[in-house]
């Protein structure tokens, strides 16, 4: 079987060629301008400065014969002035090329310039001698005889010329053919980072965009249009990602409290099924016990002493009773009976059915509340039975007495819904931080008498509204406990479940 090339390599391999091309192009342009430059330079410093010396040198040489002709013509020395400055501009020159000159040949041809202008310029000397004696004659026909070797330095003036010029000739076609090469160069250099950039772009989009906007959609909630009109498919699907990963963290986390509960739902039903066998067990002797205790109690004769220990004996019985109907009501919880009521109704009737127990223990009720809470669908009886445990579980750790201060309020949960919230707080001596977790499992209780079952099946009542019972204590600093009953937006789920 071939193997086959990752798509991360394919891409990779594509970027380095991508790379590549331009990185050579970009150095075969800087080679080309650095040898256009050097031909240039080698032009402006060479061929092209001598081929202007060499022009300049003819005007000179034409310049001086006109200034000869000139003195012969009118005999003014200002001209023969004018012909030994175009002399020194002449010499001037031919130094100036000799520095310029690098062409074997054209060395020869100054070098015979500079020879036959000197001889030139020694007879033109001489004629003018002759001319400035009164042998005009003589001078004239010394004149005519030199002036082939002034044709001749002209001529080679031309030849001079003709080499740098026929120089910049070939350097000009150098200069074209390697333009032609590197323009040659950078069109396949184009078409190959063309090529490369499609497929590139094929790859990209076929194999990456795609597959991500196809993954984006699928992802999505709402209908095809609104999906299809996602502007940027990657930030899209980034933000999908995390909110899986997020779904996912909560997920976990709801598993965890499942299993959880349905372990707490295991041992309570495993509970119930012994509680309940205890309390039948129980309840029918203890029945008996309490009518002939009556009948011992109506019995005439008894001492002080034994009346003192027929009530205490009837004390513990109605102890035990209450334990049993803890057990009976935590394995047989009773239906909810929902009305519209408000949770503040059943404040009122909690402290009120309270009242001498509070007074009692001398525990005072501050009662914080703007206005009555709206009305929700709820049991007042079993409501009411929740605030009784928590108002007697404050009064039993406030053993001198103290303060319940009760905070009515309206909010909006994390779900952004609203719900009822009551608040009973203590001043007492505070929950422990490691035994809070524990303060709402059954039989779970800090009191040597206590069943442990008020605080669980108070949780468990307020759950069943709906709502959820919870607790904030610091040891030293008292405790509140929170009741929170959502406004649910069909209350008849909730007489349903009633």
């Amino acid at each position: 079987m071939p193997k086959v090339i990752s798509l991360r390599t394919r891409i990779l391999f594509l970027l380095l060629a991508l790379l590549s091309t331009t990185i050579g192009g970009g150095l075969a342009t800087l080679w080309y301008s650095s040898n256009i430059g050097s031909l240039f330079s080698s032009v402006i410093d060479q061929d092209l400065l001598s081929f202007q010396t060499a022009e300049e040198m003819e005007t000179a040489l034409v310049m001086q014969k006109g200034f000869t002709t000139y003195y012969f013509q009118d005999g003014n020395t200002d001209w023969l002035n004018q012909l030994i400055l175009q002399q020194k501009i002449f010499e001037r020159k031919i130094s100036t090329a000799r520095s310029y000159t690098r062409d074997e040949k054209a060395w020869k041809i100054l070098g015979k310039i500079e020879s036959e202008y000197i001889q030139y310029k020694t007879a033109r000397a001489e004629v003018i001698r002759l001319y400035q004696s009164g042998d005009r004659a003589a001078g004239l026909k010394l004149h005519l005889r030199i002036r082939p070797q002034f044709l001749s330095i002209v001529a080679l003036c031309e030849q001079y010329k003709e080499i740098h010029k026929n120089n910049i000739i070939q350097i000009r076609h150098d200069i074209q053919v390697r333009t032609g090469y590197i323009g040659s160069a950078a069109l396949l250099a184009v078409l190959f980072a063309s090529l490369i950039g499609l497929l590139l772009g094929y790859i990209l989009f076929r194999q990456i965009l795609e597959p991500i906007r196809r993954l984006t959609l699928a992802t999505q909630p709402g209908d095809t249009d609104t999906r299809s009109a996602i502007p940027n498919e990657v930030s899209a699907l980034s933000r999908r990602v995390h909110s899986l990963i997020e779904d996912v963290d909560q997920t976990q986390s709801q598993l965890a409290r499942s299993q959880e509960q349905m372990l707490q739902s295991e041992k309570w039903a495993l509970t119930g099924k012994l509680a309940a066998g205890v309390a039948h067990s129980i309840r029918n002797p203890l029945t008996s016990v309490k009518i002939r205790l009556f009948s011992m109690g109506r019995t005439p004769g008894l001492s002080a002493a034994q009346k003192e220990d027929l009530e205490v004996i009837s004390t513990e019985i109605s102890h035990i009773e209450s334990i049993v109907r803890s057990f009976l009501e935590f394995s047989r919880p009773p239906k909810l009976v929902m009305q519209k009521i408000s949770p503040s109704e059943v404040v009122d009737m909690t402290l009120r059915l309270l009242k001498p127990r509070l007074e009692s223990n001398s525990v005072q009720v501050v009662l914080e509340r703007e206005k009555n809470l709206p009305e929700l669908m709820a049991d007042p009886d079993q409501l009411k039975e929740v605030m009784v445990n928590l108002l007697v579980n404050a009064c039993d750790v406030m053993i001198k007495g103290g303060l319940i201060r009760i905070e009515e309020k309206e909010e909006i949960d994390g779900k952004g819904k609203r719900a009822a919230r009551v608040a009973f707080s203590d001043n007492g001596p505070g929950i422990p931080e490691s035994i809070q977790e524990n303060i709402f499992q059954p039989f779970f209780s800090t009191k040597e008498e206590g069943t442990g079952l008020g605080l669980s099946i108070a949780s468990r009542i307020v759950e069943n509204h709906g709502g959820k019972l919870s607790l904030c204590s610091q040891e030293g600093q008292g405790t509140t406990f929170f009741i929170t009953l959502p406004y649910p937006e069909d209350e008849k789920s909730l007489e349903k479940k009633g």
